[in-house]
């Protein structure tokens, strides 16, 4: 495996600027993947939320698909999105599977604008996403995760 990542570098944490890249929602990259020339470039965000806020957590998963469908629209070859959570509820939640919750908790699509469900921006910020994904969960040790290619 070594012999076949010999002429990539792993980065972490990479501002995208470093791509020649301006004006996306987010400015770093978690794991970024990339050959000499940077002409092959692999990005993946990842997030293990462990303090709740449930809505808000949500929000930034979605967040991160729209960074990532912006950087493959720049050019990026390859973009992921992997998140593991090991409370239910982000993935089930009684009663309570509308808004937000619905692309969680009930595998309703993410497309289109989706707006900020609390806070000061609380329906005014506004994600656009442009492609359609479906949450499909796996179990893990941990909890749950999904993995998306965006």
């Amino acid at each position: 495996m070594r012999s076949q990542i010999k002429d990539y570098k792993i980065q972490f944490e990479r501002n995208i600027s470093f791509f020649g890249i301006t004006g996306t929602t987010k400015h770093e990259i978690d794991i970024v993947i990339f050959n000499k020339d940077k002409k092959e470039k692999y990005a993946i965000e990842l997030k293990f939320p462990k303090n709740g806020q449930y809505p808000e957590e949500m929000y930034s998963f979605i967040e991160d698909i729209v960074f990532m469908e912006e950087l493959k629209r720049e050019g990026f070859t390859k973009t992921y999105t992997l998140v593991v959570v090991s409370d239910p509820l982000f993935y089930e939640g009684g009663r309570v599977k509308t808004g937000i919750y619905a692309y969680f908790r009930d595998s309703k699509s993410i497309t289109g604008e989706i707006s900020k469900p609390t806070g000061k921006d609380k329906g005014i910020s506004l994600l656009k996403v442009k492609n359609s994904y479906t949450i499909n969960w796996k179990d893990c040790y941990l909890g749950k995760y999904y993995f998306l290619e965006i």
